[in-house]
Parts: C-alpha cells; structure tokens; sequence
C-alpha cells in the first residue's frame, strides 16, 4: 500500500510539473563519468536502457544502469521524493540496444513500459524496458514476451521483488 501511495504522489507531482514543461531540467547524455547511483558502475559497462532522477536542489542527475533501478530509487521510501523529472531510454526510437545513442530520452510518466519481457536489462536481470511509441512497445512484447503497462501501472512487486507479501 505504501508504494502505491509513493506512485500516486509522483504522479501528482508530475501533474502539477506539466504545465511548466519548459521549467524541467533537460536530460542529460551518458558520459565517461556517469555512475550508476546503486551499483557505482560506469552506465557504459552496462548493456541497455538507462535513466536518470532529477532532484530539486541537486544539480546533477542520479543515474541509473536500468529502468528498473529508478522505479525502485523512486518507491524505496529511504530516497529522496522532491523529483522533478525522471528520464529513460526511449528503446522505440534506439538504434542500439547496448548503448542507446545520445537523445534518446522520454520523460517517464509519457513512456510505455514492457514488463516480464525475456530481454534482460543491464545487470543481467529483469527489466522495465521503456518505449515512447506504445504501438512499438505492443510489437517489442509480441516479439520477446511480456506484457505493456504505462508508469503508474508497473507493479512495486516487480521492482521490489522483496515486497511481495507485505502489507
């Protein structure tokens, strides 16, 4: 129940950001020195999509070496909730799948998501893999399993597998 709570506050938090569009920091590009926030690895040692949490107050983004990794930054209650802005590979419009190029970035809350899919993510385990075109979402699952959910309908039991069972 918590995690919902923590989904739904994002989502009014992205509401209320929607009308200032232009107020929203730019995605940044991978570069050498961009750190995954959990696992401290080079983005660049890890193969497919990846993200990046802007925080009010911080000027850099957290960064992420899977989709997945910024839902559970995002539903782990221990971190921060003053986001303004959270991107992600848009893999609809990637070329390469390893290393996704520069511009390839959809705000989150607009992008389609497979689930449960048979391609794994970029530390070797099930990922949340993020599409701005739901029609290319629908052909990616059809083709490698899974199943399409937009952002407030990834269940937290998928991102936080330890979850399952609590209240």
């Amino acid at each position: 129940m918590r995690h919902i709570f923590i989904v739904l506050a994002l989502l009014s938090l992205t509401a209320c950001k929607e009308d200032k569009a232009a107020d929203l920091p730019r995605p940044r590009e991978v570069t050498d020195a961009s750190v995954a926030q959990f696992c401290g690895m080079a983005l660049r040692e890890h193969a497919g999509p990846k993200a990046q949490i802007f925080v009010r107050g911080v000027a850099d983004p957290y960064w992420f070496s899977t989709v997945r990794d910024a839902f559970a930054f995002a539903m782990l209650p221990e971190m921060p909730k003053s986001i303004s802005a959270i991107y992600v590979n848009d893999m609809a419009r990637a070329k390469d799948w390893d290393q996704p190029e520069p511009g390839m970035w959809v705000e989150a809350h607009q992008a389609s998501y497979v689930i449960g899919s048979r391609r794994l993510g970029g530390m070797g385990a099930d990922e949340t893999i993020p599409f701005g075109d739901e029609a290319a979402a629908n052909r990616f699952a059809q083709a490698n399993g899974g199943r399409v959910v937009r952002f407030a309908d990834v269940p937290s039991d998928y991102i936080l597998p330890a979850t399952q069972g609590r209240p």
